[in-house]
């Protein structure tokens, strides 16, 4: 799917059960078009509509989706950032979410500046290389911008209308975010790796006549 990563709704998780389709999730929303097999964005994970009623929908994650996104650790009562996807002509006004969770990250610092709450997060190294200073990144299903790279992570500024429509308000230091890199960034990388691997064995093979 994709989306723009502006979020919709704020909706809550009713049960969580254990079936045959996976992880399977009842969520609250308000939504009254819902079609069966429809794709939404739940804290950015893309999620398939199984049923749905007056006020709800269920959905279910597979063990790979639980593997690298925050949903194993929704209970009864976890607040979610809800997203449809996009619609042909819609205008552009956050960046292209396509809803495939990169990594979990970590909130290591959560600070007041003026009106902006900013939120230091950890990543894995390995997704470090996909963000770069004042570009696009999707946490939680929302399109951000990064503020300021850090050491092992970066740095978010999020303004007042976020805070207010979103759940990222409630963030507190050690809480777990689903973190989705700029698809330009993944596609780019993906390009350069034969061309970087081959640097690095050029660069080892140098190093070592040198030593010898």
């Amino acid at each position: 799917m994709n989306v723009y990563g502006l979020i919709e709704q704020v909706g809550e998780v009713e049960s969580v059960r254990q079936s045959d389709a996976g992880r399977e999730l009842r969520i609250r929303a308000t939504f009254t078009d819902l079609t069966s097999g429809e794709s939404i964005a739940v804290n950015g994970a893309c999620l398939t509509v199984r049923e749905f009623g007056l006020g709800w929908f269920d959905a279910a994650a597979v063990v790979t989706t639980l593997e690298r996104t925050t949903i194993g650790d929704w209970k009864k009562g976890t607040r979610v950032n809800l997203e449809r996807a996009l619609r042909p002509g819609d205008r552009l006004g956050g960046h292209i979410v396509q809803g495939h969770v990169d990594c979990v990250g970590v909130v290591a610092a959560v600070d007041r500046a003026g009106d902006a709450l900013l939120v230091d997060v950890s990543l894995p190294a390995s997704v470090e290389p996909l963000f770069v200073l004042h570009g696009s990144i999707a946490v939680d299903g929302v399109s951000l911008t990064v503020n300021e790279l850090k050491p092992g992570g970066l740095q978010l500024s999020l303004i007042e209308y976020t805070l207010r429509r979103t759940t990222l308000g409630d963030l507190k230091p050690g809480a777990r975010v689903n973190v989705e890199a700029d698809v330009i960034a993944k596609h780019v990388r993906r390009l350069l790796e034969p061309y970087l691997r081959e640097a690095a064995t050029l660069n080892s093979l140098t190093d070592f006549s040198l030593e010898h």
